[in-house]
């Protein structure tokens, strides 16, 4: 995709004259336009040094355009392998495409950006357009700060880039819209990186330096190298300053780390050299826009639909969950999936440092998202978790979500609320079960087995290093009896055959199940049967995406037997469902 505007036009034609110099009519007539549009380029980009008028002091002889430099052609090199996966990029009108490449050279696939080739003197022109476009459109400090109107100010920018490019005669409608786009980006975005930004499969974006390719970490395909290097480490501090001044931080040599978050909940963390060794670095933590399901963990063999209903019913029916793992085992994950099975008549609240968690349209009318917030370079405003937590109680919540439990004040406060009444899941690093209940009653937790009872189901999490697949490993129940703490497990996986087995039949989930909701093992029985029904009907229909699960859930928990029976039948989704 090529844009090569009028601009371009005028001046390589320019470059073909003897000391790139021609008649200012001659000029005109090549690239047919008229006298006085080629004048209002010629002035417009004058301030750039690249073209110049010159006008003689006889009236009888014709103005001359002169080339005054050729500027620098910064393109970016195609890389060549086989193509393992490409889908289009958008962001703001402007179209992109990527490509995951399997390059000889390359140990790891590369992540190919391909944007339209703007031609180097349309590029000295937007430039020139873009300072004088600055200082036209006033910005507000709570346009900045406040998302909503953070969206406005940018549909602002894009109209005006829009208006100020109808100057330039002869641009197509998608020349126009990608050259707005590039404009939006270049004043008010992050450059090449609002690319990045608007694939969904991109969990990281990594800026190491301005020396090397930026990174991405995709869904699919783990950390892979791109074909983006930004200019210079005054640019990569640009960025950081802009989103500091967005989220009211403040990124300096006095003060040069910075944890920020974008508008859309992403998450920021910056560094300036020499703290960063090599250079700045900038790495942007996404919040997932199609977050997995427990269909996609059913799909992708994580868990067994069976377990996945077992689970299931444990969260419908307010059973407190622990999720246990190493890093990167899909502790979040798994949370995240849990999120969309909560009744809507719940009202829900999320507790995290990052915003990770993700819920489906019918819960959020009924459901509080809060964030932790770092000290600013006074070392003032700080919100831990603790601060949330305890504030979380007083909106009388139903169910409490903890993205990750660190300390032993933020334990004793979540067990506290688990023994009051509320549903309470969480994360917290250890690899067993038998390892996690070491971990909280030891140093530094230190909590007794008393007030570990009221934890009734933990999900052990397992990554495989050598096949890089993530398992659920385990399926236990918490057993509280004569001040001692045991567990009881229910379903295992077996690495070597890669299957799940059923240990053991649940004992206290049933007499907990039986003592809050009346129902006799064999009703339970029969309810994780017909949970495995829909479920196994959601996985064959594709039903993957948070909002499919939710629609399902919606209706599922106002009208369970039209849902069962839409399983049975293996009907396509509809308006009722």
């Amino acid at each position: 995709m090529r844009i090569r505007t009028k601009v371009d036009e005028v001046c390589e034609f320019l470059e073909r004259q003897p000391g790139m110099r021609a008649p200012l009519e001659k000029v005109a007539a090549s690239a047919k336009l008229g006298r006085e549009q080629l004048e209002t380029i010629a002035k417009e980009m004058a301030p750039s040094g690249v073209l110049e008028v010159e006008y003689p002091v006889n009236m009888l002889s014709g103005a001359v355009l002169i080339l005054k430099q050729v500027p620098k052609v910064h393109g970016e090199e195609e890389a060549k392998g086989k193509m393992m996966e490409e889908y289009e990029l958008k962001a703001h009108d402007l179209k992109a495409k990527g490509s995951i490449l399997d390059v000889d050279a390359e140990s790891r696939p590369l992540y190919q950006v391909e944007k339209p080739d703007v031609g180097p003197y349309t590029r000295k022109y937007l430039e020139q357009i873009s300072e004088e476009m600055a200082r036209s459109v006033p910005i507000a400090v709570e346009e900045m700060v406040d998302p909503r109107k953070g969206e406005i100010l940018g549909m602002r920018f894009r109209q005006a880039a829009e208006n100020r490019l109808q100057g330039l005669p002869g641009l197509e409608e998608w020349e126009l819209k990608a050259l707005s786009g590039l404009l939006l980006h270049t004043m008010y975005g992050l450059g090449d990186i609002e690319l990045l930004m608007s694939d969904d499969f991109l969990e990281e974006i990594a800026i190491n330096n301005s020396l090397v390719p930026i990174s991405v970490y995709h869904r699919k395909y783990g950390w892979l190298k791109t074909n983006l290097i930004l200019d210079s480490e005054d640019e990569i501090y640009n960025y950081s300053a802009q989103i500091g001044r967005r989220s009211g931080r403040n990124i300096t040599l006095l003060t040069p780390l910075m944890d920020a978050h974008l508008s859309s909940g992403d998450r920021v963390n910056a560094t300036l050299f020499p703290l960063s060794t090599e250079g700045n670095t900038i790495t942007i933590r996404r919040f997932a826009r199609d977050p997995w399901t427990i269909v996609d963990f059913i799909k992708n063999g994580t868990l067994t639909s069976e377990i996945a209903a077992f689970i299931w019913m444990c969260v419908q029916y307010e059973m407190n969950v622990m999720i246990v793992g190493g890093t990167a085992s899909g502790k979040t994950s798994l949370l995240n999936t849990l999120c969309a099975l909560i009744p809507p008549s719940n009202r829900t609240i999320t507790i995290e440092d990052t915003r990770e968690l993700n819920f489906p349209s019918y819960m959020k009318w009924n459901w509080v998202g809060l964030l932790t917030r770092n000290p600013n370079p006074e070392g003032r405003g700080e919100v831990d978790m603790l601060d949330l937590m305890v504030s979380a109680l007083r909106m009388r919540p139903d169910r409490i979500i903890v993205g990750e439990i660190r300390k032993k004040r933020e334990a004793e406060v979540l067990f506290e609320a688990m023994h009051t009444g509320h549903a309470v899941y969480s994360t917290i690093h250890a690899d067993t079960g038998a390892q996690m209940l070491r971990r909280l009653q030891n140093l530094p937790f230190d909590m007794p087995a008393s007030e570990l009872s009221s934890l009734n189901l933990l999900l052990v999490q397992y990554r495989d290093r050598r096949k890089g697949i993530r398992r659920t490993y385990e399926v236990t129940e918490v057993v509280y009896s004569s001040d001692m703490l045991s567990l009881n497990s229910i379903y295992k996986w077996k690495p070597r055959t890669d299957e799940f087995a059923k240990v053991r039949e649940p004992l206290r989930i049933i007499e907990e199940m039986n003592l809050h909701t009346g129902m006799s093992p064999e009703e339970i029985t029969k309810d994780i049967a017909d949970k495995r029904t829909i479920l196994d009907w959601m996985v064959k229909r594709d039903l993957r995406s948070i909002e499919q699960v939710g629609q399902i859930m919606n209706v599922y928990y106002k009208r369970p037997k039209d849902v069962l029976e839409a399983a049975k039948k293996n009907a396509p989704l509809g308006k009722r469902l």
